[in-house]
């Protein structure tokens, strides 16, 4: 099974949740001239990064009665989406998240599980953090999703991994840190670097959405990646540019991976249970 998939790398309007779904339904038009099964749009994507305060008043919930998602899920009916946004739960909790919508529905929802609060970063003061991590069926098959800092713990792919996902979708809104000599970013080789490794060593599909754009200070760098199974290199946007990237990608090469390099059926879950259980002292 063949499948179309794009990567929408675009700056965003901080705290601007109408003009955002307005560039959103643009992307979305553009994606499907060229007949894309999926899109996936970087980090706060409908609200810019650096939101502070305004997190409360550009919060919503994701369901038709919210003019914005209403718009994003009749979009849905014809292409796959991944939109990040901030969420309110019931009990009025505010999270970054992203939702992964589909034939007018929203399939699945994830509150980003670890805030960065170190350095620039300051998502602790203001955003719940999220306390599950979950794989989901889409028609592609089963997907997990995360956002920017959950994909620099090693566990949170792990447990998508034993959850069935086999294509992990990762959405980031990552600020340009440090040089090198060739002369990219030092936070650019880094993601790139981690994106390769959770592809090769789960034998997943890895798609990475990354935004571009100046905001309050911060340059996020986009460099979007596709990464297969084998960990080889399918796709790169480039840096700092708007562009919609796309490529295809054969899940059948799901098949040729672990029939060559079988982790997967010889993870011994259990034993990590065990030896969890010990190092968290429930044994």
């Amino acid at each position: 099974m063949k499948i179309k998939v794009a990567l929408a790398q675009f700056n965003t309007k901080l705290g601007d949740l109408d003009a955002n779904l307005q560039k959103h339904l643009d992307i979305i038009d553009e994606a499907r001239q060229v007949e894309t099964d999926l899109l996936i749009f970087p980090e706060l994507s409908l609200t810019g990064y650096a939101l502070q305060d305004l997190a409360v008043e550009m919060s919503i919930r994701p369901h038709q009665d919210d003019p914005v998602f209403n718009s994003l899920l009749q979009a849905s009916q014809q292409i796959d989406l991944m939109v990040g946004f901030v969420h309110e739960d019931r009990r009025h909790r505010f999270y970054i998240a992203s939702a992964y919508l589909s034939a007018g529905k929203a399939v699945h929802i994830h509150n980003k599980v670890y805030l960065p609060t170190y350095g620039m970063f300051d998502e602790g003061r203001f955003f719940a953090g999220g306390d599950s991590v979950r794989a989901f069926d889409t028609r592609f098959g089963r997907v997990g999703m995360l956002i920017c800092e959950d994909f620099w713990h090693a566990s949170l792919p792990y447990l998508l991994w034993l959850d069935g996902a086999d294509i992990l979708l990762f959405a980031s809104a990552s600020p340009g840190r440090g040089l090198n000599e060739d002369p990219r970013l030092s936070s650019s080789e880094w993601v790139e670097h981690t994106n390769r490794a959770y592809a090769g060593l789960f034998t997943n599909f890895v798609l990475h959405a990354n935004r571009i754009g100046y905001e309050d200070g911060l340059n996020f760098w986009g460099g979007s990646t596709i990464f297969d199974p084998n960990g080889d290199l399918v796709v790169r946007a480039p840096d700092f540019e708007p562009q919609l990237t796309t490529a295809i990608i054969d899940l059948n090469q799901l098949h040729r991976t672990r029939a060559r390099l079988p982790l997967l059926r010889d993870e011994r879950t259990t034993l990590v249970q065990k030896e969890l259980d010990r190092i968290t002292g429930k044994s």
